[in-house]
């Protein structure tokens, strides 16, 4: 199953959700009726599930995802559904060793035929560092490390050496093995240029911004894949909504988002296909809706827009 080629097309959008799938106001969520939105989601046709990596709740930050450690409620979801992509948003690749992510990845792609996409990142989050006795001014360089060493494991018998997390000298391989690399998109910058990003990673996976924010943020991504002799790689990105009843409603700012009626959403996600975005998540935290209702919405109306 070729789920890169599901989610992310030269000239196409398509639509993700991410967990929890649920309007909740502060920072848990109730985690209620999830396996059966990640089911409705796949049969209205989303092309992916994006599950985050939040070690703690930090009150003082703001929510903690779905709660769960990522890869076991990955593998969950996993058993609820059949073909729908499943994607990190985003692993903290330095908070966690790139072993210990190479074994979770493979195992996964393995048991689900291959479902499985890697958002990854160098975290957002300053108090978590201390408690993984990581240095926060060295993320940067911790990040890099982890994704060469993450690279280098999908090799056999690899070899590699890391100052921060150890070194392989070929003499022993990982298992279970996955018939092709994973695709890995870096999300936002985790402290590395453009053109390195460009070319090291599979994809961009970035935030939402103005239209004037996103022209110039596609510019600079085609100059670097350019500059870097790289082939078309995808742009992805996050959008929150608060999806209300009146289609004709004009949208009001919300974190990360709006709150809109479907006519101007529909025409909103038309324009971020036009500009070359290839693939938005969308979250429903700060829906005023429950989350059922407005995946059916979107599953009618935007949707098939995309498909």
């Amino acid at each position: 199953m070729n789920v890169f080629k599901q989610v992310a097309r030269k000239g196409k959008l398509t639509l993700g959700l991410v967990f929890p799938i649920e309007a909740y106001q502060g920072s848990i969520a109730k985690m209620e009726h999830q396996e059966q939105l990640a089911k409705r989601a796949e049969e209205l046709g989303f092309k992916a599930l994006w599950f985050r990596d939040v070690p703690f709740h930090d009150p003082t930050f703001g929510d903690a995802g779905q709660l769960y450690d990522p890869w076991i409620y990955m593998t969950h979801i996993m058993n609820q559904t059949e073909k729908i992509a499943l994607a990190t948003g985003s692993i903290i690749l330095p908070l966690r060793h790139p072993v210990h992510t190479a074994k979770s990845l493979a195992s996964l792609q393995v048991l689900s035929k291959g479902r499985v996409l890697m958002g990854v990142a160098s975290g957002d989050r300053p108090n978590e560092y201390p408690a993984f006795q990581k240095n926060l001014n060295q993320k940067s360089q911790l990040f890099r490390d982890s994704f060469g060493y993450l690279k280098a494991l999908q090799a056999d018998f690899p070899r590699y050496y890391s100052p921060d997390f150890g070194e392989l000298n070929g003499s022993i391989d990982l298992v279970p093995k996955y018939e092709s690399q994973t695709p890995l998109f870096v999300t936002g910058h985790s402290g590395q240029s453009l053109d390195w990003i460009a070319e090291h990673a599979d994809g961009w996976l970035y935030y939402p911004r103005d239209f004037n924010f996103l022209q110039q943020s596609m510019q600079n991504w085609q100059d670097s894949l350019e500059k870097t002799k790289q082939p078309w790689k995808p742009y992805m990105q996050s959008l929150y909504i608060d999806l209300i009843k009146d289609t004709k409603a004009m949208p009001k700012p919300i974190h990360l988002g709006f709150q809109t009626g479907m006519d101007y959403l529909q025409s909103f996600v038309k324009n971020l296909e036009n500009h070359g975005v290839n693939h938005v998540i969308l979250n429903l935290k700060y829906s005023t809706r429950p989350a059922g209702e407005v995946v059916e919405e979107l599953g009618e109306l935007l949707v098939p827009h995309f498909a």
